[in-house]
């Protein structure tokens, strides 16, 4: 795998954030081999200030100021020449479902992200949720939710919970807001957040260490790698969904499990 996405000839890189090592464990697991080009797994640490370091060191080569990326005087990705792409970013791992009925094991795939400092729009979420819905490796279907995902500082429980599903999130994490807000303001590339529900509203965990490797989030987080892969292809296809655009968020919420 490629430790500097952002210098691959080409523009073809893909770059997967996840905060912590279980889940990065989880995602080296996998097949890399069908990669449309470089693929880096980047563990950024946990919370938004580590994951706009993090993303920003990946993207750029330098640390950067959590918060400012993209600022005048700061040198940002090289600019893509001719014919080449920008390095595509995913932030995926471990969330708190916040959708009445979600179960662990459950996907969530971010129509945009949110946090005190905006949103930013995913994009290519339909050719994503149908990959992740339809397992392009032939394992079992699970359970895919489309809509906002919601940034925090902190683990949220109770009814904190609840206060931001009435904002019309469904689910909640600490690094994809940050994560995408991050790429996107060192240039224009595609993004996406795909999360696994840990716990949900009936199955609310008393603390994120208790989490192991038997638990279904790990497993199913092992079988995204193919979706990403087909997601990032796409984003290479000249007038394809990813070209650029993003989908529209038309239901927020929708299970688009089969």
């Amino acid at each position: 795998m490629s430790a500097d996405p952002a210098a691959e000839a080409g523009g073809a890189a893909l770059l997967i954030a996840c905060a912590l090592g279980i889940e990065r464990f989880a995602l080296r697991g996998a097949d890399l081999g069908a990669a449309a080009g470089a693929v880096t797994v980047l563990r950024t640490g946990m919370g938004p200030r580590s994951a706009e370091r993090a993303v920003t060191r990946a993207l750029t080569g330098r640390s950067g100021e959590a918060g400012a990326p993209g600022q005048p005087g700061e040198p940002g990705e090289r600019p893509a020449a001719p014919g080449e792409r920008a390095t595509a970013v995913i932030a995926t791992g471990f969330c708190a479902g916040l959708a009445p009925g979600m179960h662990p094991g459950d996907l969530v795939v971010a129509d945009e992200t949110r946090d005190p400092a905006g949103r930013t729009v995913c994009t290519g979420t339909r050719i994503l949720a149908h990959a992740l819905s339809h397992p392009l490796s032939g394992g079992p279907r699970r359970a895919v939710h489309i809509g906002p995902v919601v940034g925090s500082d902190h683990v949220v429980r109770g009814a904190e919970r609840a206060a931001l599903h009435s904002t019309g999130a469904i689910a909640v994490d600490m690094e994809s807001a940050a994560t995408l807000r991050t790429a996107v303001g060192h240039g224009i590339r595609p993004v996406a957040a795909v999360r696994v529900v840990v716990d949900a509203p009936e199955h609310e965990l008393v603390r994120i260490g208790t989490l192991c490797g038997g638990i279904s989030a790990f497993r199913v987080l092992r079988t995204v790698l193919p979706a990403f892969f087909h997601w990032h292809r796409s984003s290479l296809l000249p007038g394809g969904e990813l070209d650029g655009h993003a989908s529209p968020p038309d239901h927020p919420g929708r299970d688009v499990s089969l």
